[in-house]
């Protein structure tokens, strides 16, 4: 028998969009042969899943999940905008941002997880939402955040359903403070990430590789000025304290009032509740980054949903 390794099984999935254990037993069933396990998995009545699982999958929603000191995002696609108004696809991602909560925000945990009810697993699950939905559907990411003593505040932009939308932003924040004051700062700041998309917490947790890269560009921009070299290292740190301000979370303005530095708001928040504040987590999905989307319009995704 063929050698049925972890990136041959992760090839199929990509391919036909089903679950790890059915890829693994339909390369089993044919010797490895990738096109062979297709057709294998078709028989097996998941044709629809496979035929579908090739199509582009930008749309969809974020879902979001909270617990007492923790929270989730997940990213479900979908072909789309349609199914993110879906009812059954609506329960699946929040029933799935559930699932992501409790296994800490891990894809591969999340996609081989007991689907509650269902008697499978989560991969499972989204096939079955294939087949009935009639669109390639998939769990595209999941993160979580945790935090000791403190809270983890979120938020939801342009909210389908309650926790559903299209962009979703976590904050952990760590503090002895009241956690009802925490709370509303933190959902400030879940706001101001989910706006101002920051890349870090603070200059020190950006890749130096990155930093290196962006002085290398503003040193060249410069040196085409043709000013004397001291000049020019001046140019070059004033513009890398710009790009800071840029994608630094606490280097940037405050989105909700547009004036106050975030760490000052950080510091007066301190202050207030008598006790230190260290923001120690921030995630941010925004529906579809990243993915190339293709060029469609209304008639040709109302005649998708006629396939």
């Amino acid at each position: 028998m063929a050698d049925i390794t972890a990136a041959l099984v992760k090839e199929l999935r990509e391919k036909t969009g089903v679950g790890m254990m059915d890829c693994k037993k339909a390369l089993g069933e044919t010797s490895g042969d990738i096109e062979a396990a297709v057709d294998w998995l078709r028989t097996q009545g998941l044709a629809a899943a496979a035929k579908k699982a090739g199509r582009v999958a930008s749309e969809g929603l974020i879902g979001l999940s909270a617990g007492e000191n923790s929270a989730a995002l997940v990213e479900v696609n979908s072909e789309t905008d349609f199914v993110s108004r879906n009812e059954d696809f609506q329960a699946a991602v929040r029933e799935v941002a559930a699932l992501a909560l409790g296994c800490g925000g891990d894809i591969d945990k999340l996609r081989a997880s007991d689907y509650p009810g269902k008697g499978h697993s989560v991969d499972a699950e989204i096939v079955h939402l294939v087949s009935t939905i009639g669109e390639n559907i998939n769990i595209r990411r999941a993160t979580a955040l945790s935090v000791d003593g403190g809270v983890v505040a979120s938020y939801i932009h342009a909210a389908t359903a309650p926790e559903l939308g299209r962009i979703g932003a976590l904050v952990a924040i760590r503090s002895d403070g009241d956690s009802a004051a925490l709370s509303q700062l933190g959902h400030q700041l879940a706001m101001h990430v989910a706006a101002a998309n920051p890349q870090a917490i603070s200059v020190q947790d950006l890749d130096s590789d990155d930093v290196a890269r962006e002085r290398a560009v503003l040193r060249e921009q410069a040196e085409g000025s043709g000013k004397p070299a001291e000049i020019i290292d001046k140019m070059v740190d004033g513009r890398l304290r710009k790009y800071y301000q840029e994608v630094v979370l606490l280097e940037q303005t405050f989105v909700i009032d547009g004036e106050t530095n975030v760490a000052k708001v950080i510091e007066q928040a301190a202050k207030d509740l008598g006790s230190p504040v260290a923001v120690t987590g921030i995630r941010r999905f925004a529906l579809g980054e990243g993915i190339e989307r293709e060029e469609s319009d209304f008639a040709a995704e109302v005649a998708a949903q006629l396939e």
